[in-house]
């Protein structure tokens, strides 16, 4: 460790792990620690024995979950889009895609409220969201009109083209709130609902009030990745979302980066001009003019600001969940307006059908925003669809974000991984955080050609 290099790169979450990786290939000497045993960081996936010591310490796994190969359980829950940054990135780096296998999710669903009557209350109903034209059209998630209308909004969203004003409505786009526009096709509350959270995927409903265009674009990612690889628009790596961080570790190693698990980073230092120096563990030093890092390493130099919790419970279950058809593996997206809350719901599952656990078994994350004191009260909604539940392993996370963007002190610290059910917002994260340290973006219709003395 004690040495110099081109940059120093504390934590192994997904975000530090693919800028490691890009990095090293790029020809840069690259220092990769974390304070943990295990890669990953928040995007790890774990073991039976590590998922216990991390939330039950000295407790024992019960021997009828089966061995400890067989379970590789995320801490957060998140998807990959078909069409995404995400699927992207790994393209874009032939080494990481030649050691990845990926299954499709098997659906997606969302919860309404089914009107009561004059002898029945309001209940929560579970719908698919429809992924076929035939699905679509058997669907009670909405009225047959209605369908209608839908049809011809999802139909605008797939000719828009920012470049012609034709496709607009006349309508400035880049301006005009998103509200506006599912007006102009008359679209009923809870289709609007069924828009905003299940095919665009915000976790609330800001996006109503903002400039349409970014919004439109988010349900065309959802539309061109239904079909792309199976009729699902989420994929889920084979042995969890830890494989990935591991992926782009593999092509950091291949191209010299150095890789320290179980390290612990005593002090991060700066010159006298307040400029990035190196980290200190112990008696040893190493040396930089550049560090990336994870919020968690720079809380205490006051370089983060605090964006919320989040919470997440991990549930081990011995059955399929039958409101989402008893499928191997999907998701339960509970819409703010439908509980009254702030933010949305998410229940992720997977099952033994993606080898991440023993066959018979199922993994269960809830998550949302905190937005009062008893967290945990606040995933009940999700929980009502689970059923019985053998284990759970409840945590609540602080969010963060970087106050400044790295340039003055060379010090580039990534964002938490918000609640959102998917990897866009943190690819986002990492195509700036890139840009800004190799001076260019990033061209993902590439595929990368790692450095060598003659390029």
């Amino acid at each position: 460790m004690d040495e110099a290099y081109d940059v120093i790169v504390l934590g192994t979450g997904l975000t530090e792990c693919i800028l490691s990786g890009l990095l090293s290939a790029h020809g840069r000497k690259v220092l990769h620690l974390d304070r943990n045993n295990f890669y990953g960081g928040e995007t790890a996936s774990l073991n039976l024995t590590n998922l216990y010591n991390m939330f039950y310490p000295g407790v024992e796994p019960p021997s009828h979950l089966g061995a400890n190969r067989d379970w590789n359980v995320d801490l957060i829950p998140k998807f990959t889009m078909a069409n995404g940054k995400l699927v992207k990135l790994i393209l874009h780096t032939e080494t990481v895609a030649n050691n990845l296998e990926w299954k499709c999710v098997d659906g997606s669903f969302v919860m309404q409220m089914s009107a009561g009557g004059i002898f029945s209350k309001a209940k929560p109903k579970v719908h698919k969201v429809p992924a076929t034209d035939t699905e679509a059209l058997k669907s009670d998630l909405m009225g047959m009109l209605e369908k209608r209308r839908c049809k011809k909004f999802f139909k605008f969203v797939q000719n828009y083209d920012p470049a012609d004003a034709k496709t607009h409505k006349n309508l400035d786009l880049k301006t005009v709130p998103f509200s506006q526009v599912l007006a102009s096709f008359s679209l009923e509350e809870n289709t609007i609902d069924f828009i905003v959270h299940a095919i665009a995927l915000y976790t609330n409903d800001d996006c109503l009030n903002r400039p349409a265009h970014d919004a439109i674009q988010k349900v065309r990612l959802y539309m061109d990745s239904i079909g792309l690889y199976g009729n699902s628009p989420f994929l889920y790596p084979v042995y969890g979302i830890g494989g990935i961080a591991e992926g782009f570790s593999r092509l950091s190693a291949i191209f010299g980066g150095t890789y320290m698990l179980s390290k612990s980073i005593d002090e991060i230092l700066f010159n006298d001009d307040g400029k990035v120096l190196g980290v200190r563990s112990g008696d040893e030093v190493a040396r930089a003019p550049i560090i990336l890092c994870d919020p968690s390493y720079a809380i205490n130099l006051g370089k983060v600001r605090s964006t919320g919790k989040v919470i997440r419970a991990i549930c081990i279950l011995n059955h399929s969940i039958s409101d989402a058809d008893n499928m191997p593996s999907g998701q339960i997206i509970i819409p703010q307006r439908q509980t009254g809350r702030n933010n949305d719901i998410y229940v992720s599952f997977v099952s033994s059908s993606h080898c991440v656990c023993s066959e018979g078994y199922y993994i269960a994350i809830c998550s949302t925003q905190i937005e009062t004191a008893s967290p945990e009260a606040e995933l009940q909604p999700a929980f009502n669809f689970l059923g019985d539940i053998m284990m759970s392993f409840v945590k609540v996370y602080d969010t963060y974000e970087p106050l400044e963007d790295g340039r003055r002190d060379n010090l580039y610290v990534s964002k938490s991984y918000d609640a959102t059910s998917h990897f866009e917002s943190a690819c986002e994260d990492v195509l700036s955080l890139y840009e800004k340290l190799l001076g260019e973006p990033i061209n993902l219709e590439t595929t990368l050609k790692p450095f060598t003395q003659n390029n």
